[in-house]
C-alpha cells in the first residue's frame, strides 16, 4: 500500500502541480516533464520512505521505486491535480527546450514504459520457442506450438491498441477514444482487404472511397507503432478543438463522436498511409545501396535498422528478403538484422553491467536475453530509448558489424527469426564471419556504452 502523504510530498518536493507538465513510468521509475527544475529538492525526495533514488537524466526527473512504480504511479495520478492544457499543448507541453530527437525518444520511451512488461513477456516466450523450432525440438506445426505462439504473438499483433491507451496517457487525451481510433486501423475489413490485395485476389482493391471522394488506402496495421501514435497525438489536437468549440449542452454526447470521426478518418486517410509508404520508401532505398555497394548497404542498414524497429518501419526490409530466397535461394539483409540485433543486446548487457539496483538489473537483463533472442522491443524501448548513448553505441556497433559480414558476403539460407538460435541457417562458407559479426556486434556495442555512459546516470 501507497503512503499517501509520501505521495504528497513528492509533488511538494518537485515544485508541485503547477510544476509538472506529465507524469508517466517506466519498469523501475517515475519520471516527471518538470517547468522548472530548480525547484525540485532531490535530496528530500531521496530520504522519502520507499524512495530508491532521484536524479535529472535526459531532461526528465527520475524517482527510483522499483517493482513498485505502478502502485506509486496510480495513487499519484490520483492525487495529482489535473492541469488545464493549453493550445499546443500536447507533445511538447510547455517546454520548448528539448530537441526534435530527444523529444521523439522519450516520447516513445513513455508511451512503451508501461507496456515494456507485456512486451517483454511475451518476446521471451516468442524468442526461446523460436529457439525450439531453429534447432528442431518441436514441429513448427505441432498443436503446442500453435497454442504458445497464440501466448507470445498477441500482444504484437495488437499492440496498436496497447499503444493507443499508453499514448493517450502521455497527450492527455481520453484512453477509450484513443482505443477506438486503433480499432478503426484494425478493423478485419480493412486487414482481410490488404491481405487479399498482397495475395493478387482478383477481386482485391487498394482503397475504400469516402463519399466517393476521398480514399482510404488499404494497409495491414497490425504491429505497427509510428501511425497510431501520431493518430493518437492528432486525437487530442482534434478533441480539445472540438471540445472548445461545442456548446456545454452538447459536449458530452457530440465532443467524443466528432473527435472519434475526424480523428479516425485523419488516420485512415492520412496518418496511416504516411507510416506505410515511409516504410516502402525505405525499402526501395535499401535495394538501391545493395545495387552500389554491399559493404555500403551493410554500413547503413546496419546504422538504420535500430531506428527502424524504433518506429516500426523495420517490417518494410522484410518482403526485400523474401524476394530474396525466392529469386536467389538466399539473402544478405537479414544477416544485417542479425547483427543489429546483437549491438541492441550488447548495449543492454552493458546498461545491466552499469546498474546500481537489483530491480533495475532484473528488468534490464530480461531485456538483453529477449534480445539475443531475436524479439528487440524490450530492450529498445524499455532501456535504450532511456540511455541514448548507448542507442548511438547501438547504432555504430550495428553499423560496423553489418559492414564487415557485407564485405564477406555472409548470407542466410532461409528466412528465420534474427536471434541466436538462427545460427544454423548460416551454415556454409561464410559461417565464421557470421560467427566474428556477432562478435563485434555484441563487443563494439557492450564496451562503447560502457564508455559512454557513465555509471552515476543510472540507478
Amino acid at each position: 500500500m501507497v503512503n499517501t502523504s509520501v505521495v504528497n510530498n513528492i509533488i511538494h518536493l518537485v515544485g508541485g502541480s503547477e510544476n509538472i507538465n506529465k507524469v508517466w513510468h517506466c519498469m523501475t521509475r517515475l519520471r516527471f516533464d518538470v517547468i522548472d527544475e530548480s525547484k525540485i529538492d532531490q535530496q528530500s525526495i531521496k530520504s522519502l520512505p520507499g524512495i530508491l533514488g532521484a536524479q535529472i537524466q535526459s531532461e526528465q526527473f527520475q524517482i527510483i521505486i522499483g517493482p513498485q512504480v505502478n502502485h506509486w504511479y496510480q495513487a499519484l495520478t490520483q492525487v495529482l491535480a489535473p492541469r488545464e492544457p493549453t493550445d499546443g499543448d500536447t507533445l511538447a507541453a510547455r517546454k520548448p527546450k528539448k530537441g526534435l530527437i530527444s523529444l521523439f525518444m522519450d516520447t516513445v520511451s513513455g508511451v512503451f514504459g508501461p507496456i515494456v512488461p507485456a512486451i517483454a513477456g511475451a518476446g521471451m516466450i516468442k524468442g526461446l520457442l523460436a529457439g525450439l523450432i531453429a534447432l528442431k525440438l518441436v514441429s513448427a506445426k505441432s498443436d503446442t506450438v500453435i497454442v504458445i505462439d497464440l501466448i507470445a504473438s498477441g500482444v504484437f499483433y495488437f499492440l496498436p491498441f496497447f499503444l493507443a491507451v499508453s499514448a493517450a496517457r502521455i497527450f492527455k487525451t481520453n484512453e477509450y477514444l484513443a482505443a477506438a481510433v486503433a480499432a478503426s486501423l484494425m478493423y478485419p475489413s480493412l486487414i482481410e482487404a490488404a491481405k487479399a490485395l498482397a495475395n493478387h485476389t482478383p477481386d482485391a482493391v487498394s482503397a475504400f472511397y469516402f463519399l466517393n471522394l476521398i480514399p482510404v488506402s488499404v494497409f495491414n496495421y497490425a504491429s505497427s507503432v509510428i501511425p497510431v501514435i501520431f493518430s493518437v497525438l492528432a486525437l487530442s489536437y482534434i478533441h480539445r478543438w472540438v471540445d472548445k468549440l461545442m456548446p456545454a449542452v452538447l459536449k458530452t454526447v457530440f465532443t467524443p463522436t466528432f473527435s472519434l470521426f475526424f480523428a479516425a478518418l485523419v488516420a485512415l486517410v492520412i496518418i496511416g498511409p504516411v507510416g506505410i509508404w515511409l516504410g516502402k520508401g525505405l525499402a526501395l532505398f535499401i535495394e538501391g545501396l545493395f545495387s552500389i555497394s554491399a559493404s555500403f548497404a551493410g554500413l547503413v542498414v546496419g546504422a538504420i535498422r535500430p531506428i527502424a524497429i524504433l518506429t516500426g518501419m523495420h517490417h518494410a526490409m522484410t518482403p526485400i528478403a523474401l524476394q530474396n530466397f525466392t529469386d536467389r535461394g538466399y539473402d544478405m539483409l537479414m544477416p544485417m538484422m542479425f547483427m543489429a540485433n546483437m549491438a541492441i543486446a550488447g548495449s543492454t548487457f552493458a546498461i545491466w553491467l552499469r546498474s546500481n539496483t537489483r530491480e533495475e538489473k532484473s528488468v534490464v537483463v530480461s531485456a538483453a536475453i529477449s534480445a539475443l533472442l531475436g524479439i528487440t522491443e524490450p530492450a529498445l524501448f524499455g532501456v535504450l530509448t532511456r540511455y541514448k548513448k548507448a542507442f548511438i553505441a547501438t547504432t555504430l556497433a550495428s553499423s560496423l558489424a553489418s559492414a564487415f559480414i557485407a564485405f564477406f558476403g555472409v548470407r542466410i539460407y532461409g528466412y528465420i527469426l534474427s536471434s541466436i538460435f538462427s545460427l544454423p541457417a548460416y551454415i556454409g562458407p561464410y559461417f565464421i564471419f557470421t560467427v566474428v559479426g556477432i562478435a563485434l556486434a555484441i563487443g563494439i556495442s557492450f564496451f562503447l556504452t560502457l564508455f559512454l555512459v557513465d555509471k552515476q546516470t543510472i540507478q
